[in-house]
């Protein structure tokens, strides 16, 4: 979760498409996203439909977009082409477009850089020979992508936290005054160590924090929110516990250590940033059958970059 200052409009549009989550007392009003309302403008059979119409829909129902400066361009490919099949994913790695080859899809929506650096900047990359095997390959097959970064977090709350919410099953527990602090069911810090990585399907996480802690004011921070802002809100919100993406470990991970020496009761799980923040890719597939439905969607997930021995 990457907080974007542009400020979103309550719209009641917003209401219908995170209806589908299920009924879910008190959360219903606040979970929401403007994409219902036109869904018919890209629902027509056999119409063509552009890689620049997709994107120009999603960013029509984010009130404020596209945003100065923002990383949600084009990676490759243009806005004329007519898509026949979309992917949704973390990061457009090698491995992901060849699926998306494989499937027939000629439109990646990524959430992540596709050129190794956040501007997907690549003159510093002419003569890399990985850099220009991705791109030869993504050119041969006239494929698109698109980073969707600033605009889905910017939604309220944060499409990539709906998604991850969705996937903890922790939708009921969240409050819209409480933003990114959940009350859960108390439970010791080893047990809910436990309940991430079954529900994420991931075999390690790392961690501070005595495992019988008892664990019940969650901040999840999905990501890579930066230190000082992960500092911040530990700072102000006081929880028992910080989940977060992935952190600097000379600025986190010291502050909680301090924390612990002073006799706080806080503790810190990094999920890895894919494991974080992958389920708003699925959150994407949701609003791609609701207002795209004449085109084949399919999320592909990219694995794990890092591995454990």
């Amino acid at each position: 979760m990457n907080p974007n200052p542009s400020p979103i409009d309550h719209n009641p549009d917003r209401r219908k498409f995170i209806g589908q989550l299920g009924a879910m007392a008190g959360a219903a009003a606040f979970l929401s996203t403007p994409f219902a309302a036109d869904a018919l403008t890209l629902a027509k059979p056999n119409e063509d439909i552009t890689v620049g119409q997709i994107i120009d829909l999603f960013m029509k129902q984010v009130p404020g977009a596209p945003f100065p400066n923002t990383v949600d361009t084009l990676k490759s490919g243009n806005r004329d082409i007519v898509v026949i099949g979309i992917v949704t994913t973390m990061f457009a790695t090698i491995g992901v477009i060849e699926k998306a080859i494989s499937l027939g899809a000629n439109f990646i929506i990524a959430h992540e850089p596709t050129f190794y650096n956040h501007t997907d900047e690549t003159t510093w990359l002419a003569n890399d020979d990985v850099y220009q095997y991705k791109k030869q390959l993504l050119d041969k097959h006239n494929i698109a992508v698109w980073r969707n970064h600033d605009t889905i977090h910017s939604l309220k709350p944060d499409g990539v936290g709906i998604g991850l919410l969705k996937q903890l099953d922790w939708v009921k527990y969240y409050q819209p005054q409480n933003d990114d602090l959940l009350t859960i069911p108390a439970m010791p810090l080893n047990l809910l160590i436990d309940y991430l990585k079954q529900k994420l399907s991931i075999s390690k996480v790392r961690y501070i924090g005595n495992p019988s802690q008892s664990c019940q004011k969650v901040l999840i921070l999905p990501g890579a929110a930066g230190g000082k802002a992960q500092i911040s809100e530990m700072s102000t919100k006081k929880p028992d516990v910080l989940i977060c993406g992935e952190i600097s470990e000379w600025e986190t991970a010291e502050y909680v250590r301090d924390a612990q020496a002073k006799g706080d009761k806080l503790s810190l799980i990094v999920l890895g940033h894919i494991a974080s923040e992958e389920p708003g890719s699925e959150f994407m597939i949701g609003w791609l059958k609701q207002n795209v439905p004449n085109i084949k969607a399919t999320h592909i997930h990219p694995g794990n970059s890092l591995s454990f021995m």
